[in-house]
């Protein structure tokens, strides 16, 4: 819908011609319709806000010959006709303001209070669409002059406003402008700051500004002021220099041209398109001109020598499965290695598997986007190692599990079990999905892999080594990918540093001055998205003991040396890579950030944070390398995928095929657990396929809240059973319903940051399970070996 305006229909404004108001309302219904009027504003209008919500065009303010207005309302399309309804009044009346929709808040700034002023307005207000009812709050303005024909925008969570003109009268008592390039940032509950100005002057550009992708904003053109001096008949038309702010490395750069040169107008997404119509061409001259465009995604071409790189490496995990499928005689072999697997190897692949794709390219983007405080998520890694290896890793070795949770069963009921192998079962089916498909996005995204060639590629090939050498076949994979993703990452940050002008110290510097390397937030708030360090310390020892303590992929490990203390060394293995590994990641995001700071004309505006690595792994790496790097995101998602795809035919075979009644002889269970390593692979493949159009924000913050959702009250059980000598059965029972009833309703209803979901789980479900074994019946147990206190020492 195009409503309202003014033009000069008989003669230009230096011919003496009179501007005229309109109230018609033009519809295009369809791209491929024709224009219609459908209808007419309650008064001729121009020069108001007009921003596109859910609910219907939100108008705001406007002027006519006479006066400017206050009256704000909405316009909706509703059977073939446009209907109007009113919205709260603005405290002033105002034209010539910006505005932008902030989640259900419009944000409004500057303007005109009267047509006569000789200054414009410095004040910035708010309306809640959700609280229509409390109207249009005044807030803190920007701390830059006052302004008019600015352009305003939202992205990131945040609030921009761009340039504009400032007022003065001449000696006449007329206003003059001054135009403005400064630009400033808000964000709701943490204010103004000032942000990097525009490269050039920018008055009136269609606005709102466009948000494309997560982090960048468009300045369409507007007026540069270049011919502010010259008579307006030999005008050679306002700017078409597109203009892109980058959020994250605070930085514009100028993508390319317009094809046209409008101002005064709007822009507006619709189709997936962003259309600009009419506006003004040349001073006085109006257009009806509409177009549209979209904004087309880089893609670099991978290669034949990339390729090869790839396929060598894809080659060598299969010629890996091969020859450890020569050792699996029987399920022990499949499940276990028979317990030849060396310490070091153990520990390695529980680290490749723990890292995951996930690690891989959305730590660096989490770090390039924000800093180091996630930095410390890692290290409860290395405080927990001594107490898992002290107190959980003599349960699993002495009573010579093959699934994890055989103890429940031997310790609480069949039911514990169950429910335990079960959560677990499931969590691992969707992280595998989530784990494909990650890297397959980000990747296709950068370059012209496909992005189901890339599930398929990665999920076939871990269900063909998997299948044929078993748990074996997983942890030497896991080695080899571990030195190919480590190697990866450190060859990138070295070649990403190394096309910093300035090298290290330049890096130091830069990323030191713009905040990158800040390490800890002190706030004692548990919600804020600024993430206290106790809340990411104390969070992430429960996340981090959820996995250690009940993940059949972690405590499979356990099992596969030859004793309790090479199972020991593989732990410590596992927690002393993990920090120095997580620091080189760190360095990765922080090294982009100062490489794209420097150069924001590479930055792909359609991408997501999470496909910043890969960008520029494809777009920047000489060919080959680039094949060895995207060779690491393969393996860090491969290590994942095969470890659960194993775990997750162990607890199938063992906690239900032969805890129920399984009764085939050795070489058909291998058959079977072959048999089901295929099937539970191809679903993960699948899932992945159906969900390849989702995308999620960050994914790493969406896994880790999954984590602590999820399986948070399995930890809970583990340590009831170990812990304690008064909870029965039925009691842990019911207070591991409690911690998934608890977490569900803090998820949904509770201000608390996700890393806290974890514990919050646990400590329900031991609370409460210790307190329902108090009051429920159950069958003695005898607990020899079982807790703590019987554990011998």
């Amino acid at each position: 819908m195009v409503a309202g305006g003014a033009n000069f229909p008989e003669a230009m404004p230096w011919e003496g011609g009179t501007k005229v108001w309109h109230d018609s309302i033009f519809v295009l219904e369809r791209p491929d319709a024709a224009w219609r009027i459908a209808g007419k504003l309650p008064r001729p209008l121009g020069y108001g806000v007009s921003l596109t919500t859910e609910r219907g065009v939100v108008c705001i303010g406007g002027s006519d010959a006479q006066r400017h207005y206050a009256e704000c309302f909405l316009l909706d399309f509703v059977n073939g006709s446009p209907e109007t309804s009113p919205l709260p009044a603005l405290p002033r009346p105002t034209a010539n303001a910006c505005g932008a929709l902030l989640g259900s808040t419009i944000y409004l700034a500057g303007g005109l209070e009267r047509p006569t002023d000789t200054i414009a307005m410095r004040t910035f207000w708010s309306l809640d669409l959700d609280r229509i009812d409390r109207g249009w709050r005044e807030l803190e303005a920007w701390p830059g002059d006052e302004r008019m024909l600015a352009t305003a925008g939202a992205q990131d969570g945040a609030f921009y406003l761009f340039g504009g003109a400032a007022l003065e009268a001449n000696g006449d008592g007329k206003p003059t402008r001054r135009w403005l390039r400064d630009g400033y940032r808000y964000q709701p509950g943490q204010g103004w700051r000032r942000i990097a100005d525009l490269p050039r002057q920018v008055v009136a550009a269609p606005s709102p500004a466009p948000a494309i992708g997560q982090t960048h904003l468009l300045v369409l053109g507007g007026d540069d002021a270049a011919q502010v001096d010259d008579p307006p008949q030999s005008h050679r038309g306002f700017s078409k220099e597109v203009l892109a702010y980058h959020t994250i490395t605070d930085t514009w750069s100028v993508p390319g041209e317009l094809p046209f040169s409008l101002v005064t107008t709007g822009a507006v997404r619709w189709h997936d398109r962003i259309v600009v119509p009419g506006g003004e061409t040349k001073p006085g001259v109006r257009s009806v001109q509409v177009w549209s465009a979209t904004v087309a995604t880089k893609r670099a071409p991978f290669g034949w020598m990339n390729y090869t790189t790839l396929g060598l490496y894809l080659a060598g995990m299969v010629g890996i499965g091969w020859v450890t499928s020569r050792h699996n005689k029987t399920t022990d072999d499949y499940f276990k290695a028979g317990g030849r697997i060396p310490w070091w190897a153990a520990g390695m692949s529980i680290y490749a598997t723990m890292l995951s794709s996930l690690t891989f390219m959305a730590v660096p983007a989490k770090s390039y986007a924000t800093d180091w405080t996630y930095f410390w998520a890692n290290v409860p890694i290395l405080l927990l190692a001594p107490v898992i290896i002290r107190f959980y890793l003599p349960f699993f070795r002495q009573l010579d599990v093959t699934s994890a949770y055989e103890y429940l069963e031997k310790r609480f009921n069949l039911a514990a079990r169950l429910y335990g192998s079960a959560s677990f079962i499931v969590f691992q089916m969707g992280r595998q999905a989530i784990v494909l498909l990650l890297p397959s996005l980000a990747v296709a995204t950068v370059s012209d892999l496909d992005v189901r060639t890339c599930i398929v590629l990665m999920g076939a090939l871990c269900v063909l080594y998997t299948t044929m050498g078993g748990i074996e076949a997983v942890i030497w994979t896991d080695v080899v990918q571990c030195f190919v993703l480590l190697g990866a990452a450190l060859v990138s940050l070295l070649y990403v540093v190394a096309h910093v002008d300035g090298g290290w110290s330049a890096v130091w510097s830069t990323a030191a001055g713009s905040g990158k390397l800040h390490l800890a937030n002190w706030t004692i708030d548990p919600s804020t998205a600024a993430n206290a360090f106790w809340v990411i310390l104390l969070g992430n020892l429960f996340v981090v003991l959820v996995p250690y303590t009940s993940d059949q992929t972690v405590v499979q490990r356990y099992m596969t040396t030859s004793d309790q203390g090479k199972a020991a060394r593989a732990i410590w293995t596992n927690a002393l890579l993990a920090i120095p590994s997580t620091a080189l990641f760190f360095a990765i995001g922080t090294a982009l950030f100062v490489f794209y700071r420097s150069a924001p004309e590479k930055l792909d505006p359609t991408l997501t944070t999470d496909a910043i690595f890969p960008a520029f792994i494809v777009q920047n790496l000489p060919v080959g390398i680039a094949g060895v790097v995207i060779a690491g995101i393969f393996a860090a998602a491969q290590s994942t995928v095969s470890s659960s795809l194993n775990s997750v035919t162990t607890a199938l075979v063992t906690d239900f095929y032969d805890r129920l009644g399984g009764r085939a002889d050795e070489r058909a269970r291998l058959r079977l657990a072959r048999l089901l390593t295929v099937l539970v692979g191809a679903f993960a493949t699948l899932a992945a396929l159906g969900l390849a159009e989702l995308q999620q924000r960050s994914l790493w913050d969406a896994y880790n809240s999954l984590v602590g959702l999820a399986a948070s009250g399995l930890a809970g059980l583990f340590a009831l059973g170990i812990f304690t000598r008064r909870a029965n059965g039925p009691g842990a029972m019911v207070g591991a319903i409690a911690s998934a009833v608890v977490l569900y309703f803090v998820e949904r209803h509770a201000d608390i940051h996700f890393f806290l979901y974890a514990g919050i789980g646990i400590v329900t479900c031991v609370v409460v399970g210790w307190l329902a074994s108090q009051v429920l019946p159950a069958a003695t147990r005898p607990l020899a070996g079982l807790t703590l206190w019987d554990l011998p020492k």
